[in-house]
Protein backbone atom coordinates (compact mmCIF):
# COMPACT_ATOMS: atom_id res chain seq x y z
CA UNK A 1 0.00 0.00 0.00
CA UNK A 2 2.82 2.20 0.50
CA UNK A 3 6.34 2.70 -0.51
CA UNK A 4 8.95 2.45 2.03
CA UNK A 5 9.86 5.66 3.81
CA UNK A 6 12.05 8.00 3.35
CA UNK A 7 13.97 10.95 5.26
CA UNK A 8 14.21 13.99 3.38
CA UNK A 9 14.49 17.83 3.45
CA UNK A 10 11.10 19.69 1.01
CA UNK A 11 11.64 23.14 -0.14
CA UNK A 12 9.98 26.07 0.87
CA UNK A 13 6.84 26.45 -1.65
CA UNK A 14 4.25 29.32 -2.32
CA UNK A 15 0.69 27.97 -2.14
CA UNK A 16 -2.72 30.00 -2.56
CA UNK A 17 -4.96 27.89 -0.51
CA UNK A 18 -8.61 27.71 0.83
CA UNK A 19 -8.69 27.31 5.02
CA UNK A 20 -11.17 24.59 6.10
CA UNK A 21 -12.37 23.04 9.45
CA UNK A 22 -14.67 20.62 8.62
CA UNK A 23 -16.05 17.19 9.88
CA UNK A 24 -14.32 14.37 8.71
CA UNK A 25 -17.80 13.40 6.85
CA UNK A 26 -17.92 16.46 5.13
CA UNK A 27 -14.87 15.81 2.92
CA UNK A 28 -16.08 14.23 -0.13
CA UNK A 29 -18.57 17.46 -0.41
CA UNK A 30 -16.24 20.01 0.15
CA UNK A 31 -13.00 19.22 -1.66
CA UNK A 32 -14.47 19.14 -5.15
CA UNK A 33 -15.65 22.76 -5.11
CA UNK A 34 -12.19 23.92 -3.20
CA UNK A 35 -9.81 22.46 -5.95
CA UNK A 36 -12.19 24.28 -8.30
CA UNK A 37 -11.83 27.64 -6.77
CA UNK A 38 -8.15 27.57 -5.63
CA UNK A 39 -7.39 26.07 -9.59
CA UNK A 40 -9.74 29.18 -11.12
CA UNK A 41 -8.31 31.59 -9.01
CA UNK A 42 -4.26 30.53 -10.09
CA UNK A 43 -5.38 30.03 -13.95
CA UNK A 44 -7.02 33.61 -14.02
CA UNK A 45 -4.12 35.08 -12.23
CA UNK A 46 -1.43 32.90 -14.18
CA UNK A 47 0.82 31.69 -11.22
CA UNK A 48 -0.39 28.06 -11.57
CA UNK A 49 -0.33 25.50 -10.27
CA UNK A 50 3.33 24.98 -10.64
CA UNK A 51 3.02 21.19 -9.29
CA UNK A 52 0.60 18.94 -7.83
CA UNK A 53 -2.54 19.86 -5.64
CA UNK A 54 -2.01 19.43 -1.69
CA UNK A 55 -4.11 19.09 1.73
CA UNK A 56 -1.70 20.46 4.58
CA UNK A 57 -3.39 19.53 8.15
CA UNK A 58 -2.67 21.24 11.00
CA UNK A 59 -3.96 18.97 13.38
CA UNK A 60 -4.29 15.25 13.35
CA UNK A 61 -7.69 14.85 14.70
CA UNK A 62 -9.79 11.64 13.50
CA UNK A 63 -13.45 13.43 13.53
CA UNK A 64 -12.63 17.12 12.23
CA UNK A 65 -10.18 18.02 9.54
CA UNK A 66 -8.90 21.07 10.02
CA UNK A 67 -6.79 21.60 6.80
CA UNK A 68 -5.78 24.00 3.82
CA UNK A 69 -6.73 22.38 -0.02
CA UNK A 70 -3.73 24.59 -1.82
CA UNK A 71 -1.36 24.19 -4.80
CA UNK A 72 1.58 25.51 -5.54
CA UNK A 73 1.79 29.22 -7.43
CA UNK A 74 4.55 30.68 -8.98
CA UNK A 75 4.02 34.44 -7.47
CA UNK A 76 1.79 35.23 -4.03
CA UNK A 77 -2.06 34.78 -5.19
CA UNK A 78 -4.10 38.12 -5.32
CA UNK A 79 -6.97 36.78 -2.29
CA UNK A 80 -10.44 36.27 -4.19
CA UNK A 81 -13.00 34.33 -2.66
CA UNK A 82 -12.06 32.38 -0.34
CA UNK A 83 -8.59 31.66 -1.92
CA UNK A 84 -5.91 33.56 0.54
CA UNK A 85 -1.60 33.41 0.15
CA UNK A 86 -0.11 30.68 2.16
CA UNK A 87 3.15 28.86 2.07
CA UNK A 88 4.59 25.31 2.46
CA UNK A 89 7.66 26.04 5.08
CA UNK A 90 10.67 23.33 4.26
CA UNK A 91 10.65 20.95 6.54
CA UNK A 92 12.72 17.77 7.69
CA UNK A 93 10.24 15.23 6.73
CA UNK A 94 9.22 11.40 6.33
CA UNK A 95 8.13 10.44 2.73
CA UNK A 96 6.55 8.23 1.20
CA UNK A 97 3.78 7.17 -1.91
CA UNK A 98 0.26 6.01 -1.15
CA UNK A 99 -0.62 3.69 -3.86
CA UNK A 100 -4.51 3.83 -4.23
CA UNK A 101 -7.65 4.85 -4.43
CA UNK A 102 -8.74 8.36 -1.72
CA UNK A 103 -10.74 5.93 0.56
CA UNK A 104 -8.32 4.18 1.88
CA UNK A 105 -5.90 6.73 2.90
CA UNK A 106 -6.55 6.86 6.33
CA UNK A 107 -5.09 2.59 6.13
CA UNK A 108 -1.99 4.41 4.50
CA UNK A 109 -1.24 7.44 7.07
CA UNK A 110 -1.63 4.00 9.42
CA UNK A 111 0.51 2.60 7.51
CA UNK A 112 2.81 4.98 7.48
CA UNK A 113 2.58 6.52 11.12
CA UNK A 114 3.41 2.89 12.21
CA UNK A 115 6.52 3.16 10.60
CA UNK A 116 7.49 6.39 11.95
CA UNK A 117 6.89 5.10 15.26
CA UNK A 118 8.61 2.21 14.87
CA UNK A 119 11.85 3.86 13.53
CA UNK A 120 11.95 6.07 16.92
CA UNK A 121 11.14 9.76 15.02
CA UNK A 122 10.05 12.50 16.90
CA UNK A 123 6.84 14.13 15.21
CA UNK A 124 6.64 17.51 14.29
CA UNK A 125 3.20 19.62 14.59
CA UNK A 126 1.23 19.41 11.09
CA UNK A 127 1.44 16.93 7.92
CA UNK A 128 0.60 17.47 3.86
CA UNK A 129 -0.44 15.46 0.89
CA UNK A 130 0.06 15.80 -2.81
CA UNK A 131 -2.12 14.05 -5.11
CA UNK A 132 0.64 12.97 -8.20
CA UNK A 133 -1.63 10.48 -10.03
CA UNK A 134 -5.58 10.93 -9.29
CA UNK A 135 -8.72 10.55 -11.39
CA UNK A 136 -7.49 13.15 -13.78
CA UNK A 137 -5.07 11.04 -14.84
CA UNK A 138 -6.40 7.22 -14.66
CA UNK A 139 -9.74 5.74 -13.92
CA UNK A 140 -8.35 3.08 -12.28
CA UNK A 141 -8.25 4.13 -8.52
CA UNK A 142 -4.77 0.95 -8.46
CA UNK A 143 -3.27 4.22 -10.47
CA UNK A 144 -3.06 6.42 -8.11
CA UNK A 145 -0.80 8.00 -5.94
CA UNK A 146 -0.78 9.82 -2.78
CA UNK A 147 2.63 11.47 -1.50
CA UNK A 148 2.52 11.52 1.99
CA UNK A 149 4.72 13.86 4.02
CA UNK A 150 5.17 14.23 7.84
CA UNK A 151 7.41 17.06 9.18
CA UNK A 152 10.08 15.23 12.20
CA UNK A 153 12.64 17.17 14.30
Amino acid sequence: MIETPQITQSEAQLTAAIHLTIPRSQIQEVMGPAIMEVMAAVGSQGIGPVGPLLSYHFRGELDIFDFEVAVPVSAPVKPVGRVKASELKAAKVVRTIYHGPYENLGEGWGEFMEWIEKSGLKKAPGFWERYLVGPESSDDPADWRTELNRPVE
